[in-house]
């Protein structure tokens, strides 16, 4: 907020907008404005438009309140994520309204209030739009406005920088009430274009879709500029008293530090982790007001219902940095949190609170590194990072012009255990069977690595996909970014004969999730010649990739497993040929036999630290295998004295179940071996070959 701002840009298109009827344009409007995080964050604030509709029961025109409805999200929302309910009806609730202690009984009055049968449930603050008597309102939660709406002194920051345009209510929480209080505001103060709500966050409205966006940015980029003005000159956040570690030292720390905390929170129910460490973090991090500030919590409910009232601050000095010595404080750092958590729920609960939930930190501020978060799944995780973010902006505004005020715990824990939010998180769907699992999978560029990340990622789990072929991997990532999300997904060129690399990589999936819960070793490479006809480095390849290779990846799995103490997964992808000998192939499969056997010997190790390794022997899987599209499946073909076309024939008749086995099947047994269906296995092979009595276990 020093310098010259960066104001928030009319994106309005008049040529566009021509064309959309008026739920259209609220579409429009709310998708323009969600689209910046300084004018809200992710599933803050809602938009609204009163609308003639047709009724479709007597053909009448009718008004209808559209407005985004419960649990959505302005920036991504679509026309099926607003709630519809006739004005005529919502108004009529006031008659049966009996005061602030009926609010909650009034949400369930909503849904007789439904134009149209609208399935999307209507959000507690549909009162709130629905009795502003202006055709478009816009609630929005930007940065600059809650600096303001946070400030000891927010009524009087908001007369003198928006004089009588823009009024002033006190803190209440959304609701019925809230939704009255705004309809006397607008009836009392017919000038006025819009609130600050102290704590909250800004509306705005007008009777022209375009009026209510240009004004929303209007008000807005006029605090912005404000701030830019006030604080210029000033010490942010009383200065700095600790100093950045470079990227590189802070991404190691991030990498060290990240597994010891998840295993440590993740206990009950895994978690997946952030790492933030932009210039707004950092300023803060390293700042003499870290404490006092932090310990204050947040103010916007938006905010605290994802990053809970207050972060834990590590203990850390960049100067010294003795990361060992972190860790061995975590325990206490976290026991103090969770007793506090536990103190704050107690002095704070209703006879009729939910049961405390999980008591842990979400957010985790560190001197010199920047932010970690933590949550039931990586978007959760990052989205609660952004709202911290916009928690460091709000303090940064408001210590700097005035003093900055955290709700108090008794609002807080009201809307954090609120039973209506209570009955939000009840309605979430069952989590999948990997939510909250990392999965590293090598060679996850070929058929089997592909196929295998597919399942796991259906199942919830996020992926990070290593393969010595870059390009490969890029098509892959982004198109798993495009089905899974790109918050489920990262890649990383590796060469697992490369130990430094391989260290490196799982560093990197440690910054990227947190940790890492599932390896799958599945890199690969064949070759096929008589003994005597094998040159030595065609049997050193072999061996490099398939056992060393193996070795080196499941060595650093170990590290990371016991560092975490939450268990762990080891699915080694060997071969048919690891127990069934094969001509013309001695490399392969010597070197396959060393992987299942350092398989046995890696289950034995494990055990004891609920770390569990088995192996899946595939034969013959020739779709999209970047091994079969090379000379070995000529080899093969010559091996067996046929053409190459007719490989894949001779593969199925040669089976058993006189079956073909696809990339599919084997990420199928890997599922279960990954996945808690067989918690209570390790050691074990399961052979997806479609019957070779040779290769039986034996």
């Amino acid at each position: 907020m020093t310098g010259q701002p960066r104001l928030l840009e009319n994106r309005w298109d008049d040529a566009h907008a021509a064309r959309l009827d008026e739920p259209g344009k609220l579409l429009y409007r709310s998708n323009l404005l969600g689209a910046d995080k300084r004018i809200t964050n992710y599933g803050g604030g809602n938009t609204s438009a009163k609308v003639l509709e047709t009724d479709p029961l007597t053909g009448e025109k009718v008004r209808v309140l559209w407005v985004k409805g419960s649990g959505g999200d302005v920036g991504t929302i679509k026309l099926d994520g607003f709630a519809t309910l006739y004005m005529e009806k919502l108004e009529a609730l006031k008659g049966i309204y009996k005061g602030v202690e009926d609010e909650d009984r009034m949400v369930g009055f909503l849904p007789h209030c439904t134009f149209n049968l609208n399935p999307r449930a209507a959000s507690i603050d549909t009162p709130l739009h629905g009795f502003v008597p202006y055709a478009h309102v816009d609630h929005m939660h930007p940065d600059a406005i809650i600096a303001i709406a946070a400030s000891k002194n927010s009524k009087a920051l908001t007369a003198q920088i928006f004089g009588e345009e823009i009024g002033w209510l006190p803190w209440r929480r959304p609701g019925f009430q809230l939704g009255l209080d705004l309809e006397a505001f607008v009836k009392a103060n017919p000038k006025a274009k819009g609130v600050v709500l102290e704590s909250h966050g800004l509306f705005t409205w007008a009777d022209d879709a375009k009026d209510c966006y240009l004004l929303t940015l209007d008000i807005i980029n006029r605090a912005i500029e404000w701030f830019a003005k006030e604080t210029e000159g000033k010490t942010i956040f009383g200065g700095a008293v600790a100093k950045s570690l470079d990227e590189a030292e802070r991404r190691a720390v991030a990498a060290k530090l990240m597994p010891e905390i998840r295993g440590r929170i993740g206990k009950g129910e895994r978690k997946l982790g952030h790492f933030d460490d932009q210039d707004a973090v950092l300023e803060f991090v390293n700042s003499r007001d870290l404490k006092p500030l932090g310990a204050l919590g947040t103010s916007c409910p938006d905010h605290f219902l994802r990053t809970k009232i207050r972060p834990l601050i590590v203990d850390f000095d960049p100067a010294k940095p003795d990361v060992d010595t972190v860790i061995a404080g975590l325990d206490k750092a976290l026991e103090d949190y969770r007793a506090d958590y536990a103190r704050y729920y107690e002095a704070c609960k209703r006879g009729n609170s939910p049961a405390m939930r999980d008591p842990n930190p979400v957010i985790f501020l560190v001197p010199g590194v920047g932010m970690f978060s933590f949550a039931k799944d990586k978007a959760t995780a990052r989205i609660a990072g952004e709202f911290y973010v916009n928690a460091i902006n709000v303090m940064r505004g408001a210590s700097a012009v005035s003093e900055y005020q955290g709700l108090p715990e008794q609002e807080a824990f009201d809307i954090e255990y609120w039973l209506l939010e209570e009955a939000k998180l009840q309605r979430m769907p069952k989590p999948k069977s990997l939510a909250g699992r990392v999965a590293f999978v090598t060679g996850g560029a070929g058929g089997i690595g592909r196929a295998t990340a597919a399942r796991l990622a259906g199942e919830g789990a996020c992926v990070v996909l290593a393969d010595i072929d870059a390009a490969a991997l890029a098509e892959v990532g982004a198109d798993f970014a495009k089905t899974y999300g790109s918050d489920a997904v990262r890649t990383v060129t590796l060469n697992v004969t490369d130990e430094a690399g391989v260290i490196a990589a799982f560093a990197e999936a440690c910054v990227a999730f947190g940790g890492v819960d599932v390896l799958v070793s599945n890199a690969g490479i064949a070759s096929s010649a008589p003994v005597e006809s094998t040159e030595l480095s065609m049997w050193n390849k072999n061996i490099e990739i398939l056992a060393t290779g193996y070795f080196l990846v499941s060595r650093e799995a170990f590290r990371l497993f016991r560092r975490q103490n939450i268990g762990g997964n080891v699915v080694f992808v060997a071969s048919k040929n690891g127990l069934a000998s094969s001509p013309n192939a001695s490399a392969y499969c010597t070197a396959k036999a060393a992987e299942i056997h350092l398989a046995r010997c890696l289950a034995l190790e494990g055990a004891e630290a609920g770390i569990r390794v088995n192996t899946v022997n595939p034969d013959a899987v020739l779709r999209g295998s970047k091994i079969w599209g090379g000379e070995w499946r000529e080899q093969r073909a010559a091996s067996s004295k046929i053409e190459v076309s007719e490989l894949e024939e001779h593969y199925r008749k040669r089976s058993m179940l006189k079956l073909n086995v696809f990339p599919e099947d084997i990420a199928e047994a890997i599922y279960f071996l990954a996945s808690d269906l067989s918690a209570k296995s390790t050691g074990n092979i399961i052979n997806v070959d479609a019957g070779n009595a040779q290769s039986f276990p034996r």
